[in-house]
């Protein structure tokens, strides 16, 4: 009883809150107006009435870190089932306009609906999946429960739990409790990851690794930052996936370092961010430089600037091949820091700070192997990267930090093939997707 009446309550506060999430929606679209697309998809509301080809895997990649990592298991499905028809959904502009570079003729791509009742069983109505696999984190109440009302099977692939989020699931178990357990198949990155999961309910659980090792960095991105570090001639230190409360800190002891500093290449973690950040940058150092302010290669005058802004999109690789060492973002303030395994991939050493809750088994196996060190504060960072770039002993531990990293990488790749393979053997699925071939243009 307790289980119905919070669901029940779930779903009438999601109703009530529809306007002020579509009032977001707009607002969010003032910066990037694909927010404003496609409303009636939120609600399971299509222009097009005629039901999608049975049989798709559908892939729900909320943002762009997570549609990045899904590209590995999109690659692998293809490989292991030629002509699999896909249905990727999202929910951040960002997620979708990476996920326009997976599709192919046949597949299609949606917003995923509000986790209202009705919205998502229209969605699964309209769009009659063979399987969904949720990335990471994505635990939706009313979407799972209704997929298993409506026979799909439901994977949670590349599958995360912190302790932190653990113990907020605790506080909400009557709602999260049945919805663990309409998951079908649970694939986990790590083994801690599993014995949370186990704990927290779900069963059964896989240890499979992490899709984000199989992600190769663009080969093109890495020649163009290697060149770009080279006509540069002077050490680069990259503040990479930076969150607000850290780049002021960071901009501070910047300033306070003597001339000649190393150039600071300062990426925030969130476009609509980018303004913002390159204020704080101008208000502390005189020669600020933005990567949107050219194309093809820096102008003259930027190997004389203190700071770069990295305001782009896409453009990680090529940013850690430009840097000597990388400040990992979300760190040094207490948010759990980014990811590394990029970082590692395009073999650039990372220094993190002591909040790496969202990814600690990864930063705790990047520290065991070498290719990165934790440090307690920003000002220790930065001390330690300029350690590393400019004097005789810190440039041979940075040399090897690099190549640790590298290695470390290439050690933990593989969980894009054995993710595929458990997906596609789920009884009924493989056979029905490879037979969709009826195609629906995507928008």
């Amino acid at each position: 009883m307790k289980a119905v009446l919070a669901r029940l309550a779930y779903g009438w506060l999601l109703r009530l809150l529809l306007p002020v999430l579509y009032a977001r929606l707009w607002w969010r679209g003032l910066r990037e107006p694909l927010y404003r697309a496609a409303w009636g998809e939120r609600l399971g509301l299509y222009a097009d009435r005629v039901p999608g080809p049975a049989g798709r895997i559908w892939i729900h990649a909320v943002s762009l870190g997570e549609t990045r990592a899904a590209r590995t298991l999109v690659d692998a499905l293809r490989r292991q089932r030629p002509g699999v028809s896909l249905l990727l959904t999202h929910g951040t502009a960002t997620g979708r306009e990476a996920g326009r570079a997976l599709l192919q003729p046949g597949d299609a791509q949606l917003w995923l609906p509000f986790d209202t009742p009705g919205s998502v069983r229209r969605f699964l109505r309209q769009q009659r999946p063979a399987v969904g696999v949720l990335m990471e984190t994505e635990i939706w109440p009313s979407l799972l429960l209704a997929a298993r009302k409506a026979g799909v099977p439901m994977v949670l692939a590349n599958a995360r739990l912190s302790e932190k989020s653990q113990a907020k699931g605790r506080r909400v178990r009557a709602l999260l409790q049945p919805a663990l357990a309409a998951l079908t198949c649970t694939l986990a990155q790590t083994e801690a990851d599993a014995a949370r999961l186990r704990e927290s309910g779900v069963a059964p659980v896989e240890v499979a690794g992490n899709l984000k090792f199989d992600l190769e960095p663009d080969a093109a991105l890495l020649e163009r930052g290697r060149q770009w570090r080279q006509a540069l001639a002077r050490p680069v230190v990259l503040m990479a996936s930076s969150r607000e409360g850290e780049e002021a800190p960071l901009l501070a002891a910047w300033a306070a370092l003597p001339a000649p500093r190393p150039l600071l290449l300062l990426v925030p973690r969130h476009p609509q961010r980018f303004d913002e950040v390159a204020a704080l940058a101008q208000a502390a150092l005189p020669r600020v430089l933005r990567r949107s302010a050219f194309v093809d290669a820096p102008p003259p005058e930027a190997a004389a600037a203190d700071v770069w802004i990295g305001d782009s999109i896409g453009e990680m690789p090529l940013y850690y091949a430009l840097a000597d060492v990388a400040l990992l973002g979300g760190s040094y303030a207490p948010l759990g820091g980014q990811n590394l395994i990029e970082a590692a991939a395009c073999g650039c050493p990372v220094l993190m700070g002591p909040h790496t809750f969202n990814f600690a088994a990864a930063a705790d196996d990047a520290i065991a192997a070498g290719a990165a060190r934790r440090v307690a504060d920003l000002p220790a960072a930065v001390a330690l990267a300029v350690e590393l770039v400019s004097t005789a002993s810190g440039l041979a531990e940075r040399a090897a930090m690099a190549a640790n990293a590298l290695s470390f990488s290439r050690a933990h790749r593989g969980a894009a093939e054995r993710m595929a393979s458990a997906i596609l053997a789920l009884p009924g699925t493989a056979r029905e997707a490879a037979a969709s071939g009826s195609s629906s243009t995507p928008d």
